[in-house]
């Protein structure tokens, strides 16, 4: 029997949820989300939660006596609710509901919507109209696919855009037969059309049509006598019979089909999918579900199917589950209105479609078995790692949770500042933070950029900043003693006792701060005394104010290959990668965009083309001015204006 909840609040809203369609959002005391759900009546379906004598398995136990707030979304149909649904879950990631969590990043084959589109590795799906294919196994396998496809087809090689109009001699793929040459002006839409149209043949599965066609073209060819054409075709069908020969058939029907399995015990729960498209193999792929412990095996499957379909650019023919869903019907429905065609979601009990069922979750289990021993030795590894640097940086605690600073910048230009950060020794990458350095923007100065950075970083900790309210239980920064005497300034003008280290590059080693003791101590005690107490709160930012405690360094030296200092440095480089990733993208957008617009003369078709021709604005600025007055549309006179303006930059 369930527990009841008493919460008045609760209580009260329950007598106003609506009898429509929609979502309903459970909250707890602090506002945060703690489950997502849909239904047809949401007013049935919500108070079947809160009724005493509802029998709930123990995870919506918890869930019902943590509820502080209830609010809810109506829409017109299921369907919609359905898809709302999808989206709140990806956006809250509710403790308290099956989600669906991939660790890796899966390549994709994008075809671009372009006049002559390109075809691309990408890992991102993005909602547009590009046509994607996938996902890959692995990246070395999508290489291998695009470098078969360029040198089978005149794709174009060079990856750059390109409207057909002539802006440029064409290169030496064109002059190989490897391009059409759409830089130059001498390539057909509808030609280029029909070399698309069989990739995405390819691509999509479609392999054994493609080669009827391509046969009954080198056969008219040898016909008309034209030889080189016919060889060129036969050379196009060896490569795509070769790679023919290495898909597996897994049926005859050339139907595509998505086979989906699962393996649930106390660890959780691993989904396994099989990609068939054409009756072959063309893939496989893992994923791990969170909060499926306690949850029945078929929620688990339902709730993968509606988040893994919201998002994928791909709805086969047919989607083979391993047992019945409760929403398989509006699931269903939902699908065919994605695709835009007939989808069929059954669940087989016998033959070819149960065989296939079977072969998936016989991957599930090797799946969940790996995650499993990956994630003991992870914890393991973290384990030692925290150990040894309590240990060996006399911490009282090991350090849970550590965040990492760097400072980007080249000669005081868009200077940033990164605050990266691991819990447990994993990335927590939701923590991370930038910083726009705005105290010092020309001066190169990274112990006061370091300084600024830490302050404003904890005074948003003092000041209640729901973005800043974790506390580290390590701070390191990237530098030695310079840097790390500015944190150390930083915490302690705001009267904060947070544990600091820094880690120099040189040498890999690891300073931390010692106060003096004895004599040196008695001396400076008197003016510590006098500059302790933090500054007040209306006190302008300053680097020039005195440091309110002096420190001595000492310095510990660990093993390279040491958990402890592979943590460090991991979290050192992840640091500075996403502090450079930062700064690259502001000075770009400083000298990329408005540099350019800012030059009389230079309007956006210019500006397109010397970015093409060049590379980017530092490639336009290293050019001689013939060599930009050589650009289509340029002129010697504007050549020489747009050297002389970016010199002052």
């Amino acid at each position: 029997m369930a527990k009841r909840n008493n919460n008045e609040a609760v209580q009260e809203k329950l007598k106003l949820v609506p009898a429509q369609p929609g979502c309903y959002i459970y909250k707890d005391e602090h506002g945060s989300v703690l489950y997502v759900g849909k239904a047809i009546l949401l007013r049935n379906r919500v108070r079947s939660y809160f009724q005493s004598s509802a029998k709930h398995g123990p995870r919506i136990d918890r869930l019902v006596r943590k509820v502080c707030d209830i609010e809810w979304i109506v829409v017109d149909t299921e369907i919609e609710a359905l898809v709302l649904e999808c989206n709140l879950i990806k956006q809250h990631r509710p403790p308290f509901n099956v989600r669906m969590r991939d660790d890796k990043s899966y390549p994709y084959i994008t075809v671009t919507d372009e006049k002559f589109p390109r075809v691309m590795f990408t890992r991102r799906v993005r909602k547009d109209k590009a046509k994607y294919f996938g996902p890959y196994p692995s990246a070395y396998a999508v290489r291998d696919t695009l470098q078969l496809l360029h040198k089978t087809f005149p794709l174009i090689p060079c990856g750059k855009s390109w409207t057909g109009e002539p802006v440029q001699r064409p290169c030496l793929y064109y002059h190989l037969g490897r391009c059409l040459g759409p830089c130059a002006g001498l390539s057909d839409r509808a030609e280029y059309g029909k070399i698309l149209d069989k990739v995405e043949r390819f691509l999509g599965g479609k392999e054994e049509m493609m080669v009827e066609d391509l046969k009954k073209e080198m056969e008219a060819a040898a016909e008309e006598l034209d030889f080189e054409k016919a060889a060129k075709i036969r050379d196009q069908l060896n490569a795509i019979q070769t790679v023919l020969s290495r898909q597996k058939v897994l049926n005859n029907d050339q139907i595509d089909q998505d086979v989906i399995a699962v393996v649930k015990d106390d660890r959780g729960a691993a989904i396994q999918m099989l990609y068939i498209r054409g009756g072959k193999l063309i893939g496989q792929r893992q994923f791990v579900l969170d909060g499926a412990s306690e949850a029945q095996p078929s929620e688990a499957v339902g709730e993968f199917v509606k988040q893994y379909y919201a998002d994928s650019p791909d709805v086969p023919r047919e989607i083979l589950l391993p047992m019945e869903i409760e929403e398989r019907g509006i699931v269903q429905t939902w699908l065919r209105q994605r695709k835009g065609s007939a989808v069929t979601v059954e669940v087989p009990q016998t033959g070819e479609k149960a065989r296939l069922v079977d072969m998936a979750a016989a991957n599930a289990e090797q799946a969940l078995a790996q995650f499993a021993q990956e994630l003991e030795q992870k914890e393991v590894w973290a384990e030692e790692a925290m150990g040894q640097l309590q240990d060996s940086l006399g911490l009282d605690m090991p350090p849970i949770r550590i965040e990492g600073y760097d400072i980007s910048n080249i000669q005081g230009t868009a200077p940033v500042g990164s605050m990266v950060v691991t819990e447990n020794g994993e990335a927590a990458k939701d923590e991370y933070r930038r910083f726009k350095i705005r105290y010092h923007p020309e001066s190169p100065n990274d112990f006061a950029m370091m300084h600024e950075v830490l302050t404003r970083r904890l005074k948003a900790y003092v000041d209640g900043d729901e973005k800043f309210q974790k506390l580290p239980d390590l701070i390191m920064v990237d530098g030695g003693k310079g840097q790390l005497a500015a944190a150390l300034k930083a915490r302690d003008d705001l009267g904060l006792t947070v544990p600091m280290v820094g880690l120099a590059k040189r040498h890999e080693l690891i300073y931390v701060p010692v106060e003096p003791a004895g004599e040196l101590l008695s001396d400076i005690r008197e003016m510590e005394a006098a500059l302790a107490a933090p500054p007040p709160a209306d006190t302008p930012y300053s680097y020039d104010r005195p440091a309110p405690k002096t420190y001595g360094f000492r310095e510990v030296e660990l093993p390279l290959t040491s958990p402890g200092l592979m943590l460090l440095r991991k979290l050192r480089d992840e640091a500075h990668r996403f502090a450079l990733t930062y700064h690259r993208k502001l000075r770009d957008k400083k000298f990329g965009g408005s540099s350019l617009d800012e030059i009389p003369g230079v309007g956006p078709r210019r500006k397109r083309l010397l970015l093409r021709t060049f590379g980017s604005v530092e490639g336009i600025r290293r050019a001689t001015a013939d060599e930009l007055a050589a650009v289509p549309t340029m002129t010697k006179a504007l050549a020489v204006k747009v050297k002389d303006f970016l010199a002052e930059l």
